[in-house]
């Protein structure tokens, strides 16, 4: 407009109702990298804490930025909104699945949910050894903590023994502080799968799959104590009478030859 029509920009700035000093303003181009690299760095270490805890962090570090522009970057960023943070594991080492070759060499133990005929959901605790794939406890109830877990280890270890090392996945109750003194206390090696990855605990993971389809979805459970005695039954069918093709066809007692079942 200046050039076209021959006016000065004072003339044009009072035509267009604009401040003059808008013509020569250039917007400084803020540069929060290293700010968003900070919070960023604290966020990902220390997942739980706030604003606060980040800025003092921050200071400590030797930034003298002010709270208000690392608020306007933590905004920016969104993270004053309430974040779901997952409980982080120690790493898991990726391990073949190999049969062991004798009992009591390697259990496998894992968890099974299902709904009784009223609604209420339930829990199984299925124990196995993978030696003989045979199967040393089914537990059915609403909970099971990890002290019913000992509990029931404490009795195996009554008739049958204790396993050289278990082999569980990364559950809540497998990764208490109580399973592991236990383990320690009994010289049992507590071996974790990887995240993501349940073939690595493939023996027991094919035994959940025949406890679903020929246990769990056979039958309509009205109490706990129809599902115990259908687990019992199954249970010794499974161990005496069900041929593995893993094992030649032959059944887990038949690797058993001096335990007797009922």
């Amino acid at each position: 407009m200046i050039e076209e029509h021959g006016v000065s920009i004072r003339q044009a700035c009072k035509a267009l109702h604009i401040p003059r000093s808008s013509q020569n303003y250039r917007p400084v181009i803020k540069d929060d990298s290293k700010v968003i690299e900070q919070l960023q760095v604290l966020v990902e270490k220390h997942p739980a804490i706030g604003f606060w805890q980040c800025f003092y962090r921050i200071r400590r570090q030797g930034f003298i930025w002010n709270h208000k522009k690392v608020y306007r970057v933590y905004t920016d960023l969104k993270l004053n909104i309430r974040r779901r943070y997952r409980k982080r594991l120690p790493a898991r080492v990726k391990q073949a699945l190999f049969r062991p070759e004798g009992v009591n060499q390697v259990w496998s133990i894992d968890y099974m949910s299902d709904t009784l005929w009223d609604g209420r959901r339930f829990r199984l605790l299925n124990i196995i050894d993978d030696y003989n794939r045979e199967v040393l406890a089914i537990e059915a109830d609403l909970s099971l903590p990890t002290l019913r877990l000992i509990r029931t280890l404490e009795y195996l270890k009554e008739f049958r023994g204790l396993p050289v090392m278990i082999r569980v996945d990364n559950g809540p109750e497998f990764i208490s502080h109580q399973l592991d003194m236990w383990c320690k206390e009994h010289q049992i090696q507590l071996t974790f799968i990887q995240p993501g990855k349940p073939m690595q605990n493939g023996y027991i993971e094919r035994c959940n799959g025949n406890v679903r389809r020929e246990l769990l979805n056979a039958y309509v459970f009205k109490s706990l104590d129809d599902v115990r005695e259908k687990a019992e039954e199954w249970m010794i069918d499974y161990n005496n009478h069900r041929p593995h093709k893993a094992l030649n066809y032959l059944t887990p007692a038949d690797l058993l030859p001096d335990i007797v079942y009922s």
